[in-house]
């Protein structure tokens, strides 16, 4: 049976539960990474280019609020159509993938795995934006900050692994 979908209202408990699912994986991530920073990575070489520690959380906080908007647009043409079902597919993998770099590069100290999971990353987000495209200009283009920021944290990552193999 399909689902009633509502357009043009706001609404505000899935808003909040898409805030939530975003801002919880960046929550857990953050535990992994945060006792790192001043540990492990300061202990790395990195480039000139490399921004302050502080910057990090309110830059992904930023983005993560917005990738939870993008994505409860998109819950708002939710069907069981093919296309629905891919753009939420990939919508998810790019999470894991989000969520898997922080494990890989601060919880296990992996630098050049981390470096194939966030080309994975960068790839699965502009799939994302297609896909979320078809149905949302405003929630495909909510997703190019975090594909910018994404690509910017794949060169220092790339950055850091030359300076540290």
């Amino acid at each position: 049976m399909p689902v009633a979908v509502s357009t043009k209202r706001f609404q505000f408990l899935p808003y909040l539960i898409s805030l939530f699912i975003v801002l919880a994986i960046g929550f857990a991530a953050s535990l992994v990474t945060r006792p790192e920073i001043a540990g492990w990575y300061s202990t790395l070489k990195k480039p000139p280019f490399n921004p302050p520690p502080w910057l990090f959380a309110p830059v992904w906080t930023l983005i993560y609020i917005m990738i939870a908007t993008s994505a409860y647009l998109i819950w708002k043409h939710r069907s069981r159509k093919p296309a629905y079902i891919i753009a939420r597919s990939v919508y998810f993998i790019q999470l894991i993938l989000n969520f898997s770099w922080s494990i890989i590069f601060f919880g296990m100290h992996q630098i050049a795995a981390a470096m194939m999971v966030i080309i994975l990353l960068w790839l699965s987000i502009m799939v994302t934006i297609n896909w979320f495209n078809k149905f949302n200009r405003t929630a495909a283009w909510l997703l190019v900050p975090y594909l910018i920021w994404v690509s910017f944290a794949c060169v220092l990552n790339v950055s850091i692994y030359l300076l540290n193999r």
